[in-house]
């Protein structure tokens, strides 16, 4: 008996729309993508809860003829190519003919279309990829489809299907980015009876920006361009000051396709290198042309990663285009967007825009510090090779100040020995192997922790090591998390579908010592933190743990719960950086030599071991 059989046409259809539609969100950008082909100027879209019983989308384009409606909903049915030769210069942004076949196979579809210059339209009815009625019908010009019901054939699916809220962020999250993709085109968008936004279609990038994030967002940013001929970047940069937690707001766009490209980020980040601190991101808004011919977009299914032909030079274009934004703001150049944004920039947001002000203060820089590469390294504690035996008795240790007139010293004493008993220089110059002396010597580039144990000296990354400490209560549940309640909450922007998610979640921010709530569709409110957490960090590790969220998968899951962890311990741990306290050091040089913590939650060793010999050899006294 065969082993091997070919699927029914439509299960092979049904596992085919499971590529391209993924949620109400991917509908969306299908049928938007199409009007904008289809020569629309004027594009309306309107949800009902987050899109999966009810999405509508019209425009005004050039309309589907009779004879070409119900072909329009076959696999690989396509107006836009016609051999393998449009392969390689695709101007489109549909072309792969697979978008209406698979919407129509899990969902319930009405299309109404009239070519322009007709006086009859077209009304089309399809439930689950089957034509159900075709009529003659009075409509608008251009094309109405109404998607209803997702994924009501597909049990399954409707499984991994987010909260209204969440889903409803994610089709604005795309509405938005098709908007800024054609800021020519008038973009209508209704959620729940509420015009959420409306674009003017003039064709301008700032007036575009600044209707659908509002006058905060864009008196935030600088004009950035560059050409060489063959690649151009056009568009806005934030400055520094305007910088955010997370990368919720770099949109670039290739030949008008909005593109997800670690190309394009590595550039725009790269021009910000030495401006920004550690954990804060740039916002953008670029546009790329290129010819078709250098780039490939049919490496995806949704059609949003892109390779180029020539990736260097498109890195090129997109670094010297935000780094000359930044160098004509330091060198006080007068950077103006066009005159019609300047004037709204001086009058009051409109009323369909939600004015928020993200709380934006920098967080401090992280020094860098590491042994330099050579022969004679000093050993990791805990590497290969290090001896860590385990004391034959109990050890107590406590450190006593000891004054002169001009500083205060720390040295350790076994508690049971006199005060005053002190130690010679051969007790000093004991093996490694020893454990019988600690102290604490100092602290050198706001960095490490110099000790001394018998006859090695430690250096102790303090940042890892109190790092571990905290993901160990975090992972442990040691101690509750405790909160500190804000006098004034912090106003966190991170964009529609990063706030509807950590809102979502709240239950699991409460359980780390967060209470937040949502101000507005694209900011939250954050009314208490962690204890241990500085302000300065809220909006950067909120924009980490819903980055967590949106890519790892369900919030109960172990590695997402770790991954969580990871980024409070971190956030909340002693900075680089930053000068402590000598007390607050001695704890830590107590828990990494005493053994109990030898690695960071990320793997890397906390403390290396420089023993006298090794010091010796380096000195050549031996």
């Amino acid at each position: 008996m065969a082993k091997i059989l070919q699927l029914d046409p439509h299960v092979a259809d049904l596992i085919a729309a499971g590529e391209v539609v993924e949620r109400p969100a991917s509908v969306i950008k299908e049928l938007m993508e199409n009007a904008i082909d289809a020569g629309a100027g004027m594009i309306t879209v309107e949800i009902k809860g987050g899109g999966m019983t009810y999405m509508r989308v019209s425009d005004n384009g050039c309309g589907i003829a009779p004879e070409d409606a119900q072909t329009a909903f076959l696999r690989h049915a396509t107006s836009k190519l016609r051999d393998e030769k449009g392969l390689e210069a695709i101007s489109t942004l549909g072309f792969r003919g697979e978008a209406l076949a698979a919407i129509a196979a899990v969902s319930k579809i009405e299309l109404l279309t009239r070519e322009t210059g007709t006086d009859e339209g077209t009304s089309l009815s399809v439930e689950g990829g089957t034509v159900k009625a075709k009529t003659i019908a009075g409509c608008p010009e251009g094309t109405t489809m109404i998607v209803r019901d997702l994924f009501f054939n597909t049990p399954a699916r409707l499984k991994f299907v987010k909260t209204d809220k969440a889903e409803g962020a994610g089709v604005s999250a795309q509405v938005i980015c098709c908007a800024l993709s054609h800021p020519e085109v008038s973009v209508r968008y209704i959620r729940d009876g509420k015009e959420e936004c409306h674009t003017p279609g003039d064709g301008r990038m700032d007036s575009c920006i600044y209707s659908l994030f509002g006058r905060e967002f864009a008196g935030g940013l600088l004009n950035a361009a560059t050409s060489d001929g063959d690649v151009s970047a056009s568009g806005f940069v934030s400055t520094p000051a305007c910088a955010r937690g997370n990368r919720s707001y770099q949109f670039f766009f290739v030949n008008g396709r909005y593109v997800k490209s670690k190309t394009l980020q590595a550039a725009l980040e790269q021009a910000y290198k030495n401006a920004l601190f550690t954990g804060r991101f740039p916002s953008c808004v670029l546009y790329i042309t290129l010819s078709p011919c250098d780039v490939d977009v049919n490496v995806h299914p949704t059609k949003t990663e892109v390779k180029f032909l020539h990736e260097h030079q498109v890195f090129d274009s997109v670094y010297y285009a935000a780094l000359s934004a930044l160098e004509n703001e330091r060198g006080g150049a007068e950077i103006k967007l066009s005159e019609g944004t300047k004037e709204l920039l001086h009058t009051a947001a409109p009323a369909n825009v939600s004015d928020i002000s993200a709380y934006e203060q920098p967080n401090r820089g992280v020094i860098h510090s590491q042994p330099n590469p050579g022969d004679k390294l000093p050993r990791a504690y805990g590497s290969p090779g290090y001896s860590n035996r385990a004391p034959s008795a109990p050890e107590t240790y406590v450190y006593k100040p000891v004054h002169d007139n001009t500083k205060v010293s720390y040295k350790a004493q076994d508690e049971n020995a006199a005060a005053d008993d002190g130690y010679s220089e051969q007790n000093l110059l004991e093996s490694s192997d020893s454990p019988a002396y600690r102290r604490f010597v100092g602290e050198a580039l706001g960095t490490y922790i110099l000790a001394e144990k018998g006859g090695s000296l430690w250096l102790i990354d303090k940042h890892a090591a109190h790092e571990r400490i905290n993901f160990d209560r975090l992972k442990n549940k040691m101690q509750v998390t405790m909160s500190q309640t804000l006098i004034h909450p912090a106003i966190v922007d991170l964009g529609r579908e990063d706030t509807a998610l950590l809102t979502e979640n709240g239950p699991l921010l409460d359980q780390f010592g967060f209470s937040v709530e949502a101000f507005g569709e694209t900011a939250l409110a954050v009314r208490e933190i962690p204890s241990e957490i500085e302000l300065d960090d809220v909006d950067a590790l909120l924009g980490e743990i819903a980055g967590i969220l949106r890519h790892g998968g369900s919030p109960d899951d172990g590695l997402i719960l770790d991954a969580l962890m990871h980024s409070i311990a971190c956030k909340s741990a002693i900075k680089a950086g930053k000068r402590s306290e000598p007390l607050e050091l001695e704890a830590l040089i107590d828990r990494v030599l005493s053994g109990e913590i030898r690695y960071c939650p990320h793997g890397r060793p906390v403390a290396i071991e420089l023993t006298k010999t090794m010091l010796d050899r380096q000195f050549k006294r031996t």
